[in-house]
């Protein structure tokens, strides 16, 4: 009966891939269901799944199970059936149980779970009753059918009731029992009478959760001002402050239009070369530091981090820039503190070669030439 039923469930590729799904799921001739992880955003490579375990290690028994977006939790696998990455599984929900898929397995997930934070104990964690039937992805099949209506049901008695909220998500537990509500605000928001309505609409447990305006994004998706797709949507898991003083490292123009990404913070990429440009700056020598020469002091104007050349202007002339290299300017400043003063420095600065974007040789017929 279970092959007939599952063989009439009409699956829809889109919904599953937001719970790191390639595609519809698939049974083998024991009607164990299980999906291909591959191509999904967030996914995990398991670099030590081909390394021996003890059999009478914990650590093969915790088992890292993905569900909707990338909200991921750790349980304990029975004993007589091990679980393998992909593997769809019926789990111990709050009430009932919920249907995940299986991302980690053993010392990785291990891994995962202290890099997060979450203290190992075996008996602490939530058990896998069993691999998904039949029936339980027909429930969860249900389950995910009815997440897009429900989203824009709410928002809609939401707008009724005035409240101040902006519902981003909606997720059904895999036995239709519970279903949590993604939402963003401003400000703190009564939604008491929210609740109650939701529960008369949809005969569900409600749980109403919380979320900032970057994970806001991270289910949106969308594309970012390089071309590519959000780094948060595709493969960025934990979100780190960002703040100005990692766009003034990099010498970026403060431009809040620039800076800002769709979600209308700063962008989390300012912080990807921080490190390095950190590590860069501290053979240059200090901004304050003027230069004197017998011709005149010289202040600091600009510098190329990695190229390691520094820019100084005479204090009486300073639209003429002089680009002198960094081994130089701590020569010249070495001298100064000796009260040696160099006779100018033109003398140790480079000859740069004006080159422009549109430098080339254009072809006959044309009409102008892009010059300096």
């Amino acid at each position: 009966m279970e092959e007939d039923r599952s063989q009439h469930i009409d699956y829809n590729e889109g919904p599953y891939l937001s719970r790191g799904c390639c595609g519809a799921p698939s049974s083998d001739e024991h009607q164990q269901y299980s999906c291909d992880l591959k191509c999904a955003k967030l996914s995990s490579w398991d670099w030590l799944k081909d390394l021996p375990v003890s059999p009478y290690s914990q650590d093969q028994h915790i088992v890292e199970v993905r569900f909707k977006n990338n909200r991921k939790e750790y349980y304990l696998s029975p004993d007589n059936q091990p679980c393998t990455s992909g593997d769809i599984v019926a789990v111990e929900g709050s009430p009932g149980h919920d249907i995940g898929i299986v991302s980690l397995t053993g010392p990785l997930a291990v891994i995962q779970m202290q890099r997060k934070g979450i203290k190992i104990e075996g008996e602490g964690l939530r058990k896998i009753y069993r691999k998904a039937r039949g029936t339980d992805i027909e429930k969860w099949n249900l389950a995910i059918s009815r997440e897009e209506p429900a989203k824009i049901r709410t928002r809609q008695i939401a707008a009724e009731l005035g409240l101040q909220m902006k519902v981003n998500d909606v997720e059904f537990q895999g036995d239709n029992s519970k279903a949590i509500f993604f939402y963003t605000a401003d400000e703190r928001v009564d939604f008491r009478m929210l609740i109650k309505r939701l529960a008369e609409e949809f005969h569900v447990r409600v749980e109403m959760r919380q979320i900032g305006v970057r994970q806001e994004a991270s289910r949106l998706g969308g594309i970012g001002s390089c071309g590519r797709e959000l780094c948060c949507s595709t493969w960025l898991s934990d979100f780190r402050s960002v703040t100005t003083q990692s766009a003034r490292i990099q010498q970026l123009s403060l431009n809040p239009q620039k800076l800002a990404g769709q979600c209308g913070k700063l962008k989390c990429c300012l912080n990807y070369e921080v490190d390095i440009y950190k590590d860069a700056i501290r053979d240059l020598p200090n901004a304050d530091v003027v230069l004197k020469t017998k011709k005149g002091d010289a202040g600091f104007q600009k510098a190329d981090v990695f190229k390691r050349i520094v820019w100084y202007a005479y204090v009486n002339d300073e639209s003429n820039f002089l680009a002198i290299p960094v081994d130089k300017v701590k020569e010249i400043i070495e001298m100064n503190r000796r009260r040696e003063f160099p006779e100018k420095l033109e003398d140790y600065a480079l000859k740069l070669e004006k080159k422009t974007e549109f430098n080339t040789v254009l072809e006959e017929g044309d009409l102008t030439r892009f010059d300096d």
